[in-house]
């Protein structure tokens, strides 16, 4: 009879009981970088090697895991106490509280530095700042030493914070963060340096840290030392999951508790790093081996556990191509299966069409919603999708970012459409009047009561005299607004782009990217007869607001996925679909500027392919509607497939090309008739 401890790793292949079992009777063995590629059981191969090193007698009180999340933390913590209590013939009736210092980056330095407080000059009761404390404070100090006052625009609170934020992570100096991520704010690198002095200056004053303090300050501790060699000797073993997650300072710690790497575990996947605007740097695991003298060992896990092959050719073909990667193919335990597809559709209503018809297919064979995904680079390139879906009563959850109808930006823009199309709407009127520099809320209430009570509501918006400081913004919107009524469908979505541009800019740091969703509504306009049809497709039942987790729909208990690449990274469906896989969304027209940018786009794809277990379809418009072209007007672009998928891993997929349905024109107008006072029928209700 087969002894526990040995049932309790009888699972594991040769390459994760390799990992498992690395050093296994050193008491400080040497540096291990576990290569775990997607789907082949990386959390299971971590959770083993610590409970086997429990087993081989290793204190779990000197054990430190670090993840990225608290709730991978906590299911690592769940997974070695199962596998001691299998090993330990307990079975699952006796939970063992195995680590105890099991945490993220930032929660295990806040418990370092509470500890190591008056050694390093922070007071022991310090309290933490969230992300908006933080923001406020950056503008307290920014208020403080005038900058707010200056004739030039000065970075706002929030731009200022995230410079400072990047300089810590990825131990940059200030001028360089400004010229590789915020160069507008070029001639500044001056005053924000004395900003952020400023603002450490407040935090110390005040003994709060913010979120990146956590990191700064346990990276100056582990700097003395005393403190570090105290710190390293805590600890006989570090565990890191997602290394390639890590950022520069991050690094810095791990390899000051761990110097020459003995005792240190990381696993990760240099193919599925993709959060670079998180300061994360994928040098740190492509180097990681060689840091050391002699190198850290490297285990390799290939065995899928997910995906059928066909699939993991396509996506082992796309990251072969990329010339920034540790070696590794993804081989499948679960056999044959059907090819990818490559469907090719006429435009983005199309697109959107198709799979709402191959999602509801796949649900009437077998294929519930919630096993089904449709993923896509950037928040608005499913806009079209969600109108579809809410056409055809398709419950779904949204993944990633805002969604594009609740954007902010997007609503003022509709609002700027709703208030032309009529002049007595209250909450659009407002919100538009907001928009002007020096309209104040007495202002704009008192535009909106005129307008409401007003026999004449376009008469009374020319004859309104808004304060003197708003007097020049309200005369360009006035032209605007005659330009807006006059103007056909769509012109009017560029007249009123035209208009916000500046509103834009001054109101939003990130406007760049907010601009493309304004794009996009272009787009969805240009699919509509007008504008009446245009507003009231979007208003009619809109689809649940959704965030980074939005939760499930109430009254469904089964609905559709929709999820950014970045928020799929984790997850795994039956069946995957990839919106726009294209040349300017994936990659992102955004994130070509450099080597380094185009092969995280590479990386990215890969991540949303290796998603899919059974089923996986790229869609490929061939055309977009774009109407920001001033010089020539409205016009269609035709779009290629995405760069990373050259004719020779084009083969790997099956082509599919459906037939468009046509569009349904719109219905003629008939004569007008004679009005109908319906309101005084409706009275006598009551």
């Amino acid at each position: 009879m087969d002894h526990p401890a040995d049932t309790a790793f009888a699972t594991l292949n040769d390459a994760q009981r390799a990992a498992v079992e690395h050093g296994r009777g050193d008491v400080r063995p040497g540096p291990l970088l576990v290569l775990a590629g997607a789907g082949t059981g990386k959390t299971t191969t971590l959770a083993a090697r610590v409970a086997r090193l429990v087993l081989d007698g290793a204190d779990p009180q000197r054990l430190l895991l670090l993840t990225f999340s608290r709730r991978a933390a906590q299911e690592m913590e769940r997974r070695v106490a199962q596998t001691l209590g299998h090993a330990l013939g307990l079975g699952a009736a006796r939970p063992l509280a195995a680590l105890p210092w099991s945490g993220t980056f930032h929660a295990i330095g806040a418990r370092l530095l509470r500890e190591h407080a008056a050694a390093i000059g922070l007071a022991p009761q310090f309290t933490l700042l969230d992300r908006s404390d933080a923001e406020d404070l950056m503008g307290w100090v920014r208020q403080e030493l005038g900058f707010a006052a200056s004739e030039k625009r000065f970075p706002m609170k929030g731009t200022c914070l995230a410079i400072y934020s990047r300089a810590v992570n990825a131990c940059m100096a200030v001028g360089d963060v400004v010229a590789k991520l915020h160069p507008w704010c070029m001639g500044w690198e001056a005053e924000l340096a004395a900003l952020f002095r400023a603002y450490d200056e407040a935090k110390h004053r005040q003994q709060v840290l913010d979120y990146d303090d956590l990191l700064r300050w346990w990276h100056a501790l582990m700097a003395e030392p005393a403190l570090a060699a105290t710190v390293s000797a805590r600890f006989d073993h570090v565990f890191v999951d997602e290394y390639q997650d890590t950022n520069l300072l991050q690094a810095a710690i791990l390899h000051a508790l761990k110097p020459d790497g003995r005792g240190l575990t990381v696993v990760g996947d240099d193919a599925q790093a993709i959060y670079s605007f998180r300061a994360a740097e994928v040098r740190n695991i492509l180097d990681f081996a060689q840091r050391f003298d002699p190198p850290a060992r490297t285990v390799t896990l290939t065995r899928n556990h997910r995906s059928t092959q066909p699939l993991l050719d396509a996506s082992n073909a796309v990251i072969a191509l990329s010339p920034q990667r540790l070696p590794k193919e993804l081989v499948s335990v679960r056999g044959d299966g059907p090819r990818p597809r490559l469907v090719r559709v006429e435009g983005e209503i199309t697109q959107a069409r198709w799979v709402c018809d191959e999602v509801l297919e796949q649900r009437e064979g077998g294929v519930a919603l919630k096993r089904q995904a449709v993923l896509f680079r950037t928040g608005h390139h499913s806009a079209a999708l969600e109108l579809e879906l809410t056409r055809r009563n398709v419950p779904f959850v949204k993944y990633g970012g805002l969604k594009f109808l609740e954007a902010a930006h997007v609503k003022d823009l509709l609002s700027v459409l709703r208030w032309v199309q009529n002049p007595r709407h209250r909450l659009a009127a407002l919100r538009v009047a907001l928009l002007l520099p020096g309209m104040g809320p007495a202002s704009a209430k008192r535009l909106v009561d005129t307008l409401e009570h007003a026999p004449d509501a376009h008469a009374a918006l020319h004859a309104f005299v808004p304060s003197p400081f708003a007097a020049a913004a309200w005369r360009d919107w006035l032209r605007a607004h005659e330009a807006l009524a006059c103007a056909g469908w769509p012109d009017a979505v560029r007249i009123a782009q035209q208009w916000y541009a500046p509103h834009l800019a001054r109101l939003h740091d990130d406007a760049a990217w907010r601009e493309a969703d304004l794009v996009q509504l272009a787009r969805l306009a240009a699919g509509f007869p007008n504008r009446e049809r245009f507003l009231a497709e979007l208003t009619l039942d809109p689809p649940a607001a959704t965030s980074d987790e939005s939760g499930e729909p109430l009254r469904d208990e089964d609905y559709l996925i929709l999820s950014t690449m970045h928020s799929a990274k984790g997850q795994e469906w039956s069946a995957v679909y990839v919106l726009n896989a294209v040349d300017g969304c994936i990659p992102s027209d955004m994130a070509t500027g450099a080597v380094d940018e185009i092969e995280e786009e590479r990386r990215l794809l890969y991540v949303a392919l290796t998603r899919a277990k059974h089923q996986l379809a790229l869609l490929v418009p061939q055309r977009f509607h774009v109407t920001q072209q001033r010089r020539f007007g409205d016009r269609h672009l035709y779009a290629q497939l995405t760069r990373f998928i050259p004719p020779a891993v084009a083969d790997l997929f099956d082509e599919v090309t459906p037939g468009a349905p046509p569009e349904q024109p719109a219905a003629a107008a008939g004569p007008p008739a004679e009005p109908v006072d319906l309101l005084a029928r409706l009275r006598t209700r009551w």
